[in-house]
């Protein structure tokens, strides 16, 4: 009977231990949640400061008010190709800048009846189904009270952002739906990364000293070598003269809103502490000496 007692006090025991060790680790599991959460949120902090440091460096940068002073593409271009890759460390965060032009692709949100035929004739040189541009089109045309769109996409996202084409994300979105709907893989031939730029503003122009080859391509209805060979000219441009282009070339390319001096670029962030990485974008206007469109991900 005794022995029968102490057994089921060891077991008690045992029970009572294992209690206390899974209520001690739940314990501590929280403790380390909050504690990734408090981390989380200081690094967040971080970043939001050292975002505001750059665009001030931005303002004061000698070399940005150079470039607004001579009024020069000469000028930018050189910036933008000196100082395009800046890798740093500050108080143990490791920083890497990256500085582009931020008019040198197309903003899809800008399709109209200027451009569609362009726009077609070269998706249709990828191979790309005439349709693909009717879903671009529904995805910048707003809410339509009947439902009058070219396409089933928003049968299939009802709660897709349809004003303009707002990210990366979206686009994929669409072309997910292209492929399936059409059993097409075509769009694999695009780098849209080169392609599209995406913002809400319809009004800016394509600098030409910054257009990449897709948009030259895009733009002209020329082959890859001829879009490479404009490209490379980057920077050099002034007027029209200076792109020697066909008169067939000029008519297409009057199609577009372009100029030879947008001093806007676009500055990429990442951010990085021991695990944990923050990717911050946004544009900067020289002019205005403001940033804009700022896209934070964690």
């Amino acid at each position: 009977m005794r022995r029968s007692k102490n057994g089921i006090a060891l077991l008690i025991t045992v029970m009572f231990v294992i209690v206390i060790t899974v209520a001690i680790g739940i314990g501590l599991k929280q403790i380390n949640s909050a504690s990734k959460i408090v981390q989380e949120e200081n690094f967040l902090y971080q970043t939001t400061l050292i975002v505001e440091d750059i665009i001030t460096i931005l303002k004061n940068s000698p070399d940005m008010q150079r470039v607004l002073e001579n009024n020069s593409s000469a000028d930018l271009y050189e910036l933008i190709a000196t100082a395009g890759f800046i890798p740093f460390e500050i108080d143990g965060l490791e920083i890497i800048m990256k500085i582009s032009s931020a008019r040198g692709k197309f903003n899809p949100a800008q399709i109209d009846a200027n451009n569609t035929e362009s726009l077609q004739f070269f998706m249709n040189t990828k191979q790309v189904n005439s349709q693909y541009i009717n879903i671009l089109v529904d995805n910048i045309s707003g809410i339509k009270e009947d439902n009058s769109y070219n396409s089933t996409i928003f049968d299939a996202n009802p709660y897709l952002f349809r004003d303009y084409i707002a990210s990366k994300e979206h686009l994929a979105v669409i072309n997910r739906f292209y492929a399936q709907e059409y059993n097409d893989n075509s769009l694999e031939n695009i780098n849209f990364d080169a392609l599209f730029y995406f913002t809400e503003d319809k009004n800016i122009s394509i600098d030409l000293n910054f257009a990449t080859t897709e948009v030259w391509e895009m733009m002209l209805g020329c082959s890859q070598e001829r879009a490479e060979i404009l490209s490379s000219g980057a920077g050099g441009y002034t007027v029209l003269a200076d792109l020697n282009l066909a008169n067939d070339e000029q008519s297409r390319l009057a199609h577009f809103k372009t100029t030879f001096f947008a001093p806007v670029i676009f500055v990429e962030l990442e951010i990085s502490k021991g695990d944990v990485t923050s990717q911050v974008a946004f544009e900067y206007d020289i002019v205005k000496k403001k940033g804009s469109n700022f896209v934070y991900e964690i």
